[in-house]
């Protein structure tokens, strides 16, 4: 018995088409996932009236979460180690922010000059702050802002295995 199918043309336009989108679809697929895994809480809701903000830890054991500065949205990465916050200084103009004095601060990745700025607005969640310190970091090539003590110790913050919940200081 014969096979009168004829073989699929892989040259053919509308195969090359399947095979693009099917490739791009696991694409997207997968970069979601990835982005999920790296900040879970990216997609944030707060409640109405709302005093607090819980969090989920990402895969890498770091809590990760969306905020503003100066009403520009960032990505915010705690950060208990850091005295100040740290803003990559390739931010600096979309954020509104003026570089000031040179100091040197000491980083896990060892000393760097940093530039004090003063950020007029932070908000993360239901929190809003004002006039806060923080530095402009060059060292820093990515996005994320790191969220030092100059905000975090406004807050109360309970871990429960991989949730963290951050309260107004009572």
């Amino acid at each position: 018995m014969s096979n009168n199918v004829p073989p699929i043309n892989m040259k053919h336009p509308l195969v090359i088409l399947a095979w693009v989108l099917m490739l791009g679809g696991l694409w997207f697929l997968f970069d979601q996932v990835l982005d999920q895994q790296q900040n879970p809480n990216r997609n944030l809701t707060i409640q109405p009236g709302s005093t607090e903000l819980v969090l989920q830890r990402n895969r890498s054991g770091h809590y990760v979460l969306p905020g503003t500065i100066n009403g520009e949205r960032v990505t915010f990465l705690l950060d208990t180690g850091a005295t100040q916050v740290s803003v990559p200084a390739h931010l600096q103009e979309p954020l509104g922010l003026t570089p000031g004095n040179a100091m040197r601060s000491l980083t896990a990745n060892g000393t760097v000059t940093v530039y004090a700025t003063n950020i007029d607005q932070l908000v993360i969640g239901p929190f809003a702050f004002e006039n806060v310190r923080g530095h402009l970091n060059p060292g820093f090539q990515g996005n994320e802002i790191l969220l030092g003590m100059s905000v975090l110790r406004e807050l109360e913050f309970t871990q429960r295995g991989d949730t963290l919940t951050l309260r107004p200081q009572e």
